[in-house]
């Protein structure tokens, strides 16, 4: 089957347990791909998608820089599988090197390399949780709600 490109939606944490989740989002099926990862991954993650560049380089940025020193570079990651309860992934250079990696490093690096994400569609169909489709109608009606309401709207008339 066909990979599927997606979305990172962020890192999430779930409760009650507080682990933070890496949650990648796909438009065509509509699914969420929750991947549980560890706290010094999701602050890693948070920080590519943030675009943010620490004072030194971390260890992605790294090896984006020796993928480059090589004449090399990052063309995309694929979420490929699971064994058990372990995603695994696969970095895509553009040289046609293919690297196993940690879906949150894959990730991590596709964030700072901007190039895209992409989860196999098999996976996506077992592993993800079907989005749930907004109706049209309903999303229409509550933007031209949004787009004509004032503060006056709200008020009671019964203000002391």
């Amino acid at each position: 089957m066909p990979n599927v490109e997606v979305e990172v939606v962020g890192v999430r944490i779930e409760m009650p347990a507080n682990q933070p989740i890496l949650l990648l989002k796909a438009s065509e099926p509509a699914y969420y791909l929750p991947i549980w990862v560890g706290a010094i991954e999701a602050n890693a993650l948070s920080i590519a998608q943030r675009g943010l560049t620490p004072p030194r380089p971390m260890t992605h940025a790294l090896l984006l820089d020796v993928l480059a020193a090589h004449d090399d570079e990052l063309a995309d990651v694929t979420i490929t599988g699971r064994d058990g309860q372990i995603f695994l992934a696969e970095l895509h250079t553009e040289d046609g090197r293919t690297i196993s990696a940690r879906p949150s490093d894959a990730v991590t690096l596709a964030l700072t390399a901007e190039c895209p994400v992409y989860v196999d569609s098999d996976l996506l169909k077992d592993a993800g949780i079907e989005a749930p489709e907004a109706d049209e109608e309903e999303v229409a009606q509550f933007r031209d709600f949004l787009d004509n309401v004032s503060a006056e709207d709200f008020e009671t008339g019964d203000e002391q």
